[in-house]
């Protein structure tokens, strides 16, 4: 057991500094001078020589490729991501501002799709060939198609600019508010964008939990348990414990797609998470941040994969190794 963890946390190393290599390499690769990448055009036009070799020189451009990797590599074991070139602040504090957040966001709207994914899927599976199976698929299908970006702009319209239920945009009125109250407006502002992540990410958690349990319906065991005697409430208890496994396989591999779309959901929301830091980076070409944003973000889905792997055997013991006898 203990030589499947080392070799299981060492695999997702690898690949951990696999991503970090690449995130360091794509910037440097890109054709063109750095400064380009790094000032907008018309600053890095009016330039003078002088003051070129000083912006290479401070953020350590000038040195080789082996040097800048080492310089790199210790400052992610020190949390130092550079400056900022919009806001002139270290990317680490930026980061650790707005992805709070995001978490709010992507947690959130995970737990709802977990639940309410597993609940339609189960409640169809259990009546498949149903008209009620059939409606629900064709619904859950047709949502699924829709993208992110739609969902958050139909929902703004008709619960925001439409009945006025809900804010627009931002996390917070920028009045001052404490304790339940500062809480109260938090939620109500992210309920349109929990919506919408939830809305999105719920196809693939329906479609998991329905062929999940109609597998497990027919499995011998559940045959047996009905020859017992047991209910239709018990069997299908009894079925779906087993069919929760892919789903929670689903629900933490899915992490790194909502935290994707999340992106997308803040911008049209205009929420301070880490998708709009990302948009705005864009924008301002401001490479330090979005360096630090993808190294975040790689680092989100290699543990997110990781906690997967390693919690897989402990929910379903028949995948667990056999243990050596001893002599």
């Amino acid at each position: 057991m203990k030589r499947h963890l080392l070799r299981t946390v060492g695999q997702y190393g690898a690949v951990l500094f696999a991503a970090i290599v690449l995130n360091f390499a794509l910037p440097r690769l890109a054709p063109g001078d750095a400064i380009d990448y790094i000032l907008p055009d018309e600053v890095a036009g009016a330039l003078t020589p002088a003051q070129r070799t000083e912006i290479l020189d401070r953020f350590g451009l000038d040195d080789s490729m082996p040097e800048q990797f080492g310089a790199y590599l210790g400052g992610i074991a020190r949390g130092d991501l550079l400056v900022s070139v919009r806001f002139g602040r270290p990317v680490t504090s930026l980061l650790l501002e707005r992805v709070g957040w995001t978490l709010l966001l992507v947690g959130g709207s995970l737990v709802l799709s977990t639940l309410l994914g597993a609940a339609l899927g189960f409640r169809s599976a259990w009546r498949r060939g149903t008209s009620a199976d059939t409606g629900a698929l064709g619904a859950i299908m047709f949502l699924d198609a829709l993208p992110p970006f739609f969902i958050g702009t139909l929902l703004l319209l008709v619960f925001s600019v439409g009945l006025g239920w809900f804010p627009s945009y931002g996390a917070l009125s920028g009045q001052e508010a404490e304790g339940l109250a500062l809480v109260g407006e938090v939620l109500r502002r992210a309920v349109l964008p929990v919506a919408t992540l939830t809305i999105a990410g719920l196809g693939p958690m329906y479609l998991v939990a329905r062929s999940a349990l109609v597998g497990e319906l027919q499995e011998d065991y559940v045959l047996m348990a009905e020859a017992k005697g047991l209910t239709d409430r018990e069997v299908r208890r009894h079925a779906a414990r087993n069919a929760l496994l892919p789903v929670s396989t689903v629900a933490l591999v899915g992490l790194g797609t909502l935290v994707g779309g999340a992106a997308v959901v803040e911008t049209v929301f205009s929420y301070p998470g880490l998708g709009r830091l990302i948009y705005e980076s864009v924008l301002a070409r401001d490479y330090p941040v979005l360096q630090g944003a993808f190294l975040l973000l790689i680092i989100t889905v290699v543990l997110a994969n990781l906690i997967n792997d390693l919690a897989y055997p402990l929910l379903d013991p028949r995948v667990r190794r056999p243990r050596p006898r001893r002599a």
